[in-house]
């Protein structure tokens, strides 16, 4: 071979190399926002399945809620005051004249001594609440290996 068709040859070959290495940086780049693509949509997803749990545990304590005001509402009806939670009047009738502050007050209540003691039952959360927590978590732990990978 002569030393012209040689070199021909060689450059030639270089130009196959430069335009596949320039096509293989170019499927790198298109590759690499792609994987950031699909890792924006993975974190959208965590973000809507964090979102819904949130709104159904919102949901359980928003008809938790309705639910105690109807039985708040519902108690003054039932509730039949007993002898013991009644306040006892007095009537107290001056023996001289009095100014009208004093005409005024003619009656006074007297408080029981001793309040009555409420009940109150308490009750551990939904697993619904928990769930996000571990949603949280795991989201932090991808974002630390995001900013290690791209940094």
């Amino acid at each position: 071979m002569s030393t012209s068709k040689e070199l021909e040859e060689l450059h030639d070959r270089r130009v196959k190399l430069e335009d596949e290495s320039r096509s293989l940086k170019d499927e790198q780049t298109d590759m690499e926002h792609r994987i950031r693509v699909l890792e924006e949509k993975i974190a959208i997803k965590e973000l809507e399945n964090n979102n819904k749990a949130s709104r159904d545990a919102i949901s359980q304590l928003e008809s938790k809620m309705n639910e105690l005001e109807q039985r708040l509402t519902q108690a003054p009806e039932t509730f039949k005051p007993s002898e013991e939670t009644m306040p006892e009047v007095h009537e107290t009738v001056p023996s001289e004249p009095v100014n009208e502050a004093e005409s005024k007050a003619v009656e006074t209540i007297e408080e029981p001594a001793e309040p009555e003691e409420e009940t109150v039952t308490v009750r551990p959360l939904e697993e619904a609440i928990a769930a996000p927590q571990e949603v949280d978590e795991d989201l932090r732990r991808r974002s630390d290996k995001k900013k290690r990978k791209f940094f």
